[in-house]
């Protein structure tokens, strides 16, 4: 076997270009590298024609969609790397490993909100289906829900945060759980609706008019997508 010296193997792996194709030293770190710290996610594209929202410009969820959203999975796949060799190395104490894990935690977030966010835009914003019999069983009415939906997002108006209607499967209920940062959902529950109340989600269009933002939300809520959400999660309380 060819003897390879450290210089050509920093060479290569600099230029991407592989010395020996299947080297055995290549299929062992891929190998050792469990599958949850590989980084390896992708940014879903958008399902709907960001030009077709209403009171949503295309500018506006494009940056949302490239900066935010996009950046959030970027990070989210440096930090899955980092974890990968931190948790081999002894040297690394454990609070820093804990500030990895947080970042991990915040990142994951991120990713899986703006995913949620995202799909449930591009409807008509016309409420249907058995997440509607089932907000009208928890809430008295789809009006009282409403009121209670937009009151928690003008309270994150101006700061950061989530507006989340879940099925909480400990209590089988319905609820508009507030969220200040991508780590606050309630616990065991599955999210149904999520509307973005962080500024980077509206303040292109509409500055610190936070309520004109939530006005356009709600026109655009794509409520077939939040239905199949509420099937599932029947489904999986069962």
């Amino acid at each position: 076997m060819n003897k390879i010296s450290r210089r050509s193997a920093l060479g290569s792996m600099v230029t991407g270009v592989p010395l020996i194709s299947l080297s055995t030293t290549a299929q062992t770190a891929t190998e050792e590298t469990a599958k949850v710290f590989r980084g390896e996610h992708k940014p879903r594209p958008l399902p709907f024609d960001p030009a077709k929202l209403k009171g949503i410009s295309e500018k506006l969820i494009k940056s949302h969609w490239e900066n935010n959203y996009s950046g959030a999975v970027g990070a989210l796949n440096v930090i899955e790397k980092r974890l990968a060799t931190a948790v081999k190395d002894k040297d690394v104490p454990g609070y820093v490993y804990a500030d990895l894990k947080r970042e991990e935690l915040v990142r994951t977030g991120s990713v899986v909100l703006h995913e949620l966010y995202f799909a449930n835009l591009g409807g008509d914003g016309k409420a249907a289906g058995d997440v509607l019999s089932a907000i009208k069983n928890w809430f008295g009415s789809y009006e009282q829900w409403e009121a209670e939906f937009r009151k928690t997002a003008q309270g994150l108006a101006g700061g950061s945060g989530w507006v989340i209607l879940a099925h909480n499967f400990h209590t089988g209920e319905l609820h508009n759980y507030w969220a200040w940062d991508h780590m606050h959902n309630a616990p065991f529950s599955r999210p149904l609706l999520a509307l973005d109340m962080y500024e980077h989600s509206y303040h292109m269009d509409y500055g610190s008019a936070a309520a004109k933002y939530i006005d356009a939300f709600m026109q655009n809520v794509h409520w077939e997508e939040v239905d199949r959400r509420f099937v599932r999660a029947q489904k999986a309380a069962l």
